[in-house]
């Protein structure tokens, strides 16, 4: 069977990130070329190395701040410059902050909403009119079961209420870009060991605690999330829009 994203381009944001990195690597390997960017350079870097070992073809732009319009327009036209279209839109980066909601400031809130929803707008209010204008287009939003449930020991009122925000975009984005055969579709990932998670999963009874609602009883990879995204992003789901994919060993489940 040929690659699912065979002469695609896709842009897959926070390339340096473990998920990032797996789906570089993941969306390379079914065919497509990628541009990848991240606020990280050294980690975005060390990205499109590996994906050059692979085999895969790999554009990078870092570092790049998509928390502002500004680095998203350039960001596009870097794409535009080196592969002359760009059929998907991968928004994997975010930035996490956590606070319990008595501790939290005023600003930490502000800051997470910049972090996880403003770069996701932005980034897909510079590709959409290249959307428009060639009469189709992918977007693949990264999400969270946080957007849909509660962690009783993570501290992420901030986070749920970002990633909540993430469903109800990717919701209409998917509705308003239909008439443009645009899809629109989040996936939401549950307990991923991550260079962001590693730190947290080495206390026992918080993971024990994390652990104890994920049904198939481990923790996800990378690489999970990496598979569910190609797949959004591939012709296999072209009757997909509106929809939002956990990937969470069943945690949203029971």
């Amino acid at each position: 069977m040929a690659p699912c994203l065979s002469n695609k381009v896709v842009i897959i944001t926070g390339s340096g990130g473990s998920i990032g990195r797996a789906a570089c690597l993941r969306f390379c390997q079914e065919g497509a070329t990628v541009i990848g960017c991240d606020i990280d350079g050294e980690r975005a870097d060390e990205t499109a190395a590996e994906v050059k070992m692979a085999g895969g073809l790999m554009y990078s732009m870092a570092p790049c701040d998509l928390s502002e319009p500004h680095g998203a327009q350039l960001l596009v036209d870097f794409a535009l410059h080196h592969v002359k279209r760009i059929d998907i839109l991968y928004n994997n980066a975010a930035l996490a902050h956590f606070s319990w909601f008595s501790d939290m400031s005023h600003d930490l809130f502000q800051k997470t909403i910049k972090d996880e929803v403003d770069l996701v707008f932005h980034a897909c209010k510079a590709v959409w009119p290249l959307f428009v204008a060639q009469g189709h287009g992918v977007i693949v939003n990264t999400a969270s079961v946080s957007g849909m449930i509660c962690y009783e020991v993570v501290p992420g009122l901030a986070h749920s209420t970002a990633k909540a925000g993430i469903l109800g975009m990717t919701r209409h984005l998917a509705m308003e870009g239909a008439k443009h055969n645009i899809r629109a579709n989040a996936v939401s990932p549950g307990l991923v060991e991550t260079q962001q998670s590693k730190a947290l999963m080495e206390d026992p009874e918080w993971r024990g605690r994390m652990e104890a609602k994920i049904m198939l009883g481990r923790v996800g990879r990378p690489q999970d999330i990496a598979a569910a995204a190609a797949f959004l992003a591939s012709d296999d789901a072209s009757w997909i829009t509106g929809a939002n994919l956990p990937v969470d060993g069943g945690t949203t489940a029971w």
